[in-house]
């Protein structure tokens, strides 16, 4: 029998949040730095990298910037490799399954909001039999602005018709944070994730968590 909550819609971030795709990150970007003789780098290097997007990952793989002549070749390089090796090793964060049979079991919608584009987000996304239940994925190719602004959250709410403040957002990243509270939703930051650290608590007034284990009595 489903319980009688508040919560009516969960809106996830993607990486760091709802699945681990760090190893993917990693096995493609070390693919490239191989194939240039580069030096590889290790999933500890990268962690905080990932959440903030493909260029931030080769400025600091191969140690240059956007102005370098190679860069935007190593770039077009690691966003192929990648896109072949989506969901070669990526997974669902460890509670992150029991949340998504709790969320089912008490007919709450679930879905996700991320800067990651559809192309790369919707194949992850689809090799999990365990999301077949998700309503929806927002990506920045269907707002005008990503994260942190608010509006793929307020988005997704209202292609659902549901009220913000009946939503949880969730998220790894002060972007997610940010994105979450301007939108007038409950927001739940991820410490196991890939960008918050202890030093965030302080900054916005939100329910931490230190693994997706925790969150469900926050839902309720």
């Amino acid at each position: 029998m489903p319980e009688n909550l508040n919560t009516k819609l969960v809106l996830f971030d993607l990486d760091g949040t709802l699945i681990d795709t760090a190893p993917d990150f990693l096995s493609s970007l070390n693919t490239v730095l191989t194939r240039y003789k580069k030096k590889n780098v290790s999933a500890s290097e990268i962690r905080t990298y990932i959440s903030e997007g493909s260029s931030k990952l080769i400025k600091y793989a191969f140690n240059i910037d956007e102005t370098d002549k190679e860069f935007k070749r190593y770039k077009n390089e690691f966003l192929s490799e990648y896109k072949s090796n989506l969901t070669a090793q990526s997974d669902l964060f460890d509670g992150i399954e029991k949340l998504i049979r709790y969320l089912s079991h008490n007919e709450i919608m679930y879905g996700i909001v991320t800067n990651k584009f559809f192309e790369y987000a919707d194949p992850i996304v689809r090799s999990f039999p365990q999301l077949n239940d998700l309503k929806i994925l927002i990506c920045p190719d269907h707002v005008a602005i990503s994260k942190p602004d608010p509006e793929g959250i307020l988005l997704a709410c209202n292609k659902l018709n549901v009220r913000t403040d009946e939503t949880v957002y969730l998220g790894d990243h002060e972007n997610d944070l940010i994105a979450g509270i301007s939108a007038g939703a409950r927001v739940i930051g991820c410490l196991y994730g890939y960008s918050l650290s202890k030093d965030s608590i302080n900054k916005y007034d939100c329910v931490y968590v230190n693994n997706a284990n925790e969150i469900i009595p926050f839902i309720k």
